[in-house]
């Protein structure tokens, strides 16, 4: 067996208890469905700002009322010291979810990302180190900038190309201190590209896999920003439930106070991303065979390609990546099909 999968037996045997952070987002929701489903106890920490209620209605729909039960909801902000210190009582884990993302609207709004990215971000890490709790945040791809090797390896970054990978950087220095100021265990996990059900497709800042979903399936106009040659790490959400799970509950001593790539290890570019998303939906709307998408200019703060090296997320966690980007796909569109 895996790790991970001995892992999870390990919780359902001796139940811990974790704070999520964005808990109502796409990401946190399912973390949160993982948990309870093994029957954790959590607390879940946030302020709708971009997650929604109802993600945590299909979360309640999916598991028992009993591992429901075990749930407790805050509703506030990280940028409230006193309401972080509230969530963390007690934790014996903290994935740190919650965040303002997006490339564009960090390019639009600086601002208001840097205030939930950053101040929200050294929020938490005080409250979790006065709980002592291990810290397990979100960390992103973004933070390899203009760096042009491929694949992307932990110890090599570049420079920052917008806001938002300004505040994602910070966020790992500011880890990287409390690690050694305070003898935190700090873990950041840098997300490429994930994708799966929950994600949200609305909006003008709305992740590429389930905005091209809804067009496709309401047969409206799809775009592809530039030649479509851009390429991606695409990683299936279930994929990166595995290494925040792993990442918490790690008892080699090598594996804290680092960062990981968490990603497929595959690279996928826009063009093919169509034709895939195309066929999947097609099996649910025989029209989708016939679109044809829209080509426009390319978008400000992209990076050109994305690829990363999950060796260590691998040598030091046990993370093995078992769902695919063709697979992921297929059941993301099963999900769109029967939710949009």
């Amino acid at each position: 067996m895996s790790r991970y999968t001995d892992l999870l037996q390990e919780l359902k045997a001796a139940p811990k208890t974790w704070l999520i952070t964005g808990v109502a987002g796409f990401i946190g929701s399912n973390l949160l469905e993982t948990l309870l489903a093994h029957d954790q106890n959590v607390t879940g920490l946030d302020n709708f700002m971009t997650g929604y209620q109802k993600n945590l209605d299909m979360v309640r729909d999916a598991v028992t009322p009993e591992q429901w039960n075990r749930f407790r909801f805050i509703e506030g902000d990280i940028r409230s010291l006193d309401t972080c210190h509230e969530a963390c009582k007690g934790a014996d884990y903290v994935l740190h979810q919650a965040a303002l993302g997006s490339v564009p609207r960090s390019i639009d709004d600086p601002i208001l990302t840097n205030t939930c990215n950053t101040d929200g971000f050294l929020n938490m890490l005080v409250a979790a180190r006065d709980a002592k709790s291990r810290f397990v945040y979100a960390a992103s791809s973004s933070t390899y900038g203009d760096e042009p090797n491929l694949p992307k390896v932990e110890d090599r970054i570049g420079k920052p190309l917008s806001p938002y990978a300004v505040t994602k950087y910070v966020n790992e220095l500011y880890a990287g201190v409390f690690g050694k100021t305070y003898g935190m265990e700090c873990i950041g996990l840098r997300y490429f590209n994930v994708f799966g059900k929950r994600q949200d497709p609305h909006g003008a800042y709305a992740a590429v896999i389930p905005l091209w979903f809804a067009g496709l399936l309401g047969d409206n106009p799809v775009y592809i920003n530039g030649d479509g040659e851009t390429s991606r790490d695409f990683c299936h959400i279930e994929n990166t439930v595995q290494a925040n799970l792993l990442a918490a509950c790690t008892t080699n001593p090598e594996a804290v106070n680092t960062v990981y790539n968490v990603a497929f290890g595959e690279r996928t570019t826009l063009n093919e991303l169509y034709e895939i998303l195309r066929d999947e939906v097609t099996r649910h709307n025989p029209k989708a065979s016939e679109h044809k998408a829209e080509y426009r200019d390319f978008r400000t703060g992209d990076v050109r390609h994305s690829l990363a090296d999950i060796t260590r997320a691998r040598t030091l966690l046990g993370y093995d990546p078992d769902i695919s980007v063709r697979a992921g796909l297929r059941i993301s569109g099963d999900w769109y099909a029967a939710n949009l």
